[in-house]
């Protein structure tokens, strides 16, 4: 008898398991790793961002078997067209034709007459 009333046999059994069970969990958590460095790397390259070379390094280590999450991809991809579109000229203008011009003249002219207004009561030559 060993370790707990293990017999020798058991015991080489129960560690056998446990590196395995280990080996399971780290290459597990590196395949996170390298997903999370995958997604990095995609949010560098769309805004621009210089790249890193610990994520490049993990992303190679794990090969091909890097799969991030659909969810977090269209939540990369899905971001970029609009806000390409909102910053462009032609979205601006796009913009524009949706406002109702009456609207916009009437709020630029209530804040007009406010910050007149305002600047009235704190400069007396006015």
């Amino acid at each position: 008898m060993s370790h707990d009333g293990m017999s020798r046999e058991e015991y080489e059994e129960y560690q056998k398991q446990m590196v395995e069970e280990k080996m399971e969990r780290d290459s597990e958590f590196a395949t996170k790793k390298a997903e999370r460095a995958c997604l990095r790397t995609c949010l560098r390259d769309k805004y621009r961002l210089p790249k890193s070379e610990q994520d490049e390094i993990m992303i190679q280590q794990a090969g091909d078997d890097i799969d991030v999450p659909e969810e977090m991809i269209k939540m990369v991809d899905g971001e970029a067209p609009e806000e390409e579109e909102k910053e462009s000229i032609m979205g601006q203008m796009q913009n524009l034709q949706n406002m109702d011009m009456g609207q916009i003249k009437e709020k630029a002219q209530a804040t007009f007459v406010e910050m007149k207004s305002k600047a009235e009561e704190k400069c007396t030559v006015m």
